[in-house]
């Protein structure tokens, strides 16, 4: 009898262990799918299909502002929130009748679709490159058509890399970390809704005439959602100082100091983490400036700030990994 309970202890033992393991399969074959292959096509791609729908749905909004365009941008909000969340229960529904390396591999895919990593570092690459040729203007481009919806054509160089290490800041907060903790909390039901949202406040949610009341609802969800990946992220950059010898202490006090001093109650918080992290002063003409007092920023800052970034999502999904695994989350269920 005892023999037969040790058996089953150590087969519950075991079965707690593959159980760990097959939860954080999908995380380590995205990140792997990431690295190797990038971002698929835009016809591939399930953000482009939820920035069509958006785009849509646009078409219809009223035509005055106020309450009406509020309400209908609510609802789009809304209807798009259920619509991602039961796409990705009934995604995960048809994966499960999958054999299981297949079930995983599917997830993986669809994991990897809803963060980039790989593309956010080859864009901040190729701006590093083109100020390493003194050619402003390409960098200007760069700028302009990967990272950010602002005008940069009279930008300094030193506001250029300025706008591509903020961006680098904040889109880990945005691009990896949140969606990573989603999944790790809800699956992909939840990390797809994190994801409509997302994209739903780059496309409307602007403080001018055309978007204020259409976008209000998007942008403040997002805001809500981003309350703890940006605080987490920020947390991160600073761990990931500390471990590359970046200034951790400097880090930690800019971010404590300037990370309200933003429009947005999210981006400052890893903006100005990793401004310390760094050592110079990143600012948004006319709207912020974060790590007032610092030297201004420099072509090699943003191979810096990459690094960083690179740790900093390297240390998300570990933590990701470890909570997923505490939740003995299997691919393939639907929480």
């Amino acid at each position: 009898m005892p023999r037969q309970e040790s058996r089953t202890g150590s087969n519950v033992v075991q079965e707690n262990i593959l159980m760990n393991v097959a939860s954080v399969l999908p995380i380590a074959l995205a990140w792997c799918i990431d690295l190797l292959l990038g971002d698929p096509p835009n016809r591939f791609h399930p953000v482009a299909y939820m920035g069509q729908v958006i785009a849509l749905a646009k078409r219809f909004a009223p035509r005055n502002p106020g309450r009406g365009r509020l309400f209908y941008g609510g609802a789009v909000v809304a209807g798009g929130c259920i619509m991602s969340f039961w796409a990705g229960r009934f995604i995960v529904s048809a994966l499960t009748r999958l054999p299981i390396p297949f079930r995983w591999l599917g997830e993986a895919v669809l994991l990897k679709m809803l963060f980039s990593l790989s593309g956010l570092l080859k864009a901040a690459h190729q701006i590093q490159q083109a100020l390493e040729r003194d050619d402003l203007d390409a960098a200007r481009r760069l700028v302009r058509w990967h990272l950010v919806s602002r005008d940069t054509s009279r930008l300094s160089a030193a506001h250029v890399a300025a706008a591509t290490i903020e961006s680098i800041a904040e889109n880990a907060c945005d691009g990896v970390v949140a969606p990573l903790l989603y999944y790790a909390l809800g699956g992909l039901p939840a990390a797809l809704t994190y994801r409509f949202v997302s994209t739903c406040d780059s496309m409307w949610g602007y403080r001018d005439a055309e978007h204020e009341w259409l976008g209000k609802a998007a942008a403040r969800l997002d805001d809500l959602l981003n309350l703890l990946p940006a605080r987490l992220t920020a947390l991160l950059i600073v761990l990931a100082s500390w471990l590359l010898g970046e200034d951790a202490s400097t880090a930690w006090c800019i971010w404590r100091r300037d990370a309200a001093t933003t429009a947005s109650p999210n981006a400052g918080h890893p903006m100005s983490a990793m401004a310390g992290a760094l050592g110079v002063e990143l600012e948004k003409i006319g709207h912020y400036r974060l790590g007032c007092g610092l030297r201004q920023p420099q072509t090699q800052d943003i191979h810096r700030a990459m690094r960083l970034t690179a740790v900093c999502c390297g240390l998300a999904t570990l933590l990701v990994a470890i909570l997923t695994g505490l939740l003995h989350r299997r691919p393939g269920d639907a929480r």
